[in-house]
């Protein structure tokens, strides 16, 4: 006798019990996805049965849904079903979850930023200081994620152009990219239950842009260094120990 979805989909998951469940939910499809369990173009159990099973309401469903889709996992096909993607082999996510992809990125990206930083405080042309200050001056309390975002990669790629190094600056950029465009990150920013904290996050890093620009346009490199550490710890906390 054929095996329908709901029969197949017993027994496969945990019912959640702690904290973060919408974390807790995906991380369970992915490593589920992964070990064969849901295969590559198999339609996604239904909603009402991944509730039952998982013992969530149908919010976190949707948010966990959201972000499998967001990663690249499930896609949704011509009848606007959700099917697991037919190429596993681009999925990036780690079993470990988002944060630790994010984590290593962070850290990637300090190594290389803070010295290269204070590079181009000392390197910096007139015209290059002008426009580190300028990009700084357009962030803003509560401007949208998607417009923060962009701002965000061209106010650090012009101080990487600023730097006087080609070769550091094209490893950075290589850095910056592969953060921007990682499904990890993404997964945790556009998160409706992050919302409030990635608005904090955003808050905080138009002080902190503000304040590089400041020591790069006065030619102070200690203090940019300083500066452009300060923003990076804060910003990499935020993300790893506050948002679910």
């Amino acid at each position: 006798m054929p095996v329908s979805d709901a029969q197949k989909v017993s027994t496969l998951f945990d019912r959640i019990e702690r904290t973060s469940v919408t974390a807790q939910v995906r991380d369970q499809l992915v490593d589920s996805i992964r070990l064969g369990r849901l295969l590559p173009g198999e339609r996604l159990p239904a909603e009402r049965r991944l509730c039952q099973e998982f013992g969530v309401a149908r919010t976190t469903i949707r948010e966990a849904v959201k972000q499998l889709e967001s990663l690249g996992v499930v896609e949704r096909r011509n009848n606007n079903r959700l099917h697991v993607v037919d190429h596993l082999g681009v999925v990036e996510v780690p079993l470990e979850g988002a944060k630790k992809t994010v984590r290593e990125l962070f850290e990637t990206r300090r190594v290389i930023e803070i010295a290269m930083t204070e590079l181009a405080t000392v390197r910096a042309t007139a015209s290059q200081r002008k426009v580190v200050d300028q990009l700084s001056e357009q962030f803003r309390p509560g401007m949208d994620l998607g417009q923060f975002r962009d701002l965000d990669h061209r106010f650090h790629a012009s101080i990487a152009a600023a730097c006087g190094n080609p070769l550091l600056a094209e490893l950075y950029g290589r850095v910056l990219q592969a953060l921007f465009t990682s499904p990890a990150f993404a997964s945790l920013l556009y998160a409706e239950v992050n919302r409030e904290e990635v608005s904090k996050i955003i808050e905080r890093s138009a002080c902190g842009h503000r304040e590089i620009a400041v020591a790069v346009t006065d030619g102070d490199p200690i203090r940019a260094a300083a500066a452009a550490d300060d923003h990076l710890r804060e910003v990499e906390e935020r993300m790893i120990r506050r948002l679910i």
